[in-house]
């Protein structure tokens, strides 16, 4: 899948889930502030596996640094859609970033808004097109200014970030495993799996069907859950 197709995902499965999984899974009902950051953000993990990819969305998000991260990141999982495409992949990020958050603070917390805003932001074409300074000097600027403003709101301590890494890691997971090559989840095992819907990224059942419904399903969703008078909780 293309990365805005990833990022819509990863928005449209936290707003369905927030109501419902959390509670359950973390003893704690989401504001509706809570709710409308953890979408946004979750847009951006779910770029997160593609960190693998030395030419895709996001290997130009924050210019010569993320190009860098991203080949890094590609020899040590082993190439695009190994490692990285996995439910160890999920866990990994997930508790991560409840570590980070436990024992590093406030900056870590800040810090992975940042980085998540810039995937969603370069993701969801909110910057200039292209690799040079005008593009990733606009995504880093803009996605300072959300962090500037998420930090009047958000905790120090947000015990729901960890899952939304997680829940946005997994979305990419499920839209890798309907195209073809799929997605090896049970990595280091080689298997991958997948159902062939979209038979090449970015044909028109993608970008013209499938990511416009997951956009207007986010934006109902959210409509249910945070700003209807009788939300869904």
């Amino acid at each position: 899948m293309m990365g805005h197709s990833h990022a819509v995902s990863g928005a449209l499965l936290f707003a369905g889930t927030a109501p419902y999984l959390p509670p359950v899974l973390l003893h704690t009902h989401l504001s509706p502030q809570e709710i409308l950051m953890g979408t946004v953000l979750c847009a951006g993990a779910a770029l997160l596996p593609d960190l693998d990819h030395h030419d895709g969305t996001i290997a130009n998000f924050l210019g010569p640094v993320s190009r860098m991260l991203c080949r890094f990141v590609a020899f040590i999982s082993g190439g695009h859609r190994h490692a990285t495409h996995s439910l160890f992949f999920v866990a990994f990020a997930t508790l991560g970033t409840w570590a980070g958050i436990a024992y590093l603070g406030r900056p870590f917390t800040l810090g992975m808004c940042f980085l998540l805003l810039a995937l969603a932001v370069r993701a969801l074409n909110l910057c200039p097109p292209g690799h040079g300074f005008h593009a990733w000097g606009t995504n880093v600027a803009l996605a300072a200014l959300g962090t500037a403003a998420i930090a009047k709101f958000i905790p120090s301590a947000p015990d729901w970030l960890p899952y939304a890494i997680g829940l946005g890691c997994l979305a990419h997971l499920l839209g890798d495993s309907i195209t073809k090559q799929g997605a090896p989840w049970l990595w280091p095992l080689k298997t991958r799996y997948e159902i062939v819907l979209i038979k090449s990224s970015g044909n028109k059942l993608e970008t013209e069907i499938l990511t416009p419904l997951m956009g207007a399903g986010t934006i109902a969703l959210l409509w249910l859950t945070v700003l209807s008078p009788y939300p869904l909780h």
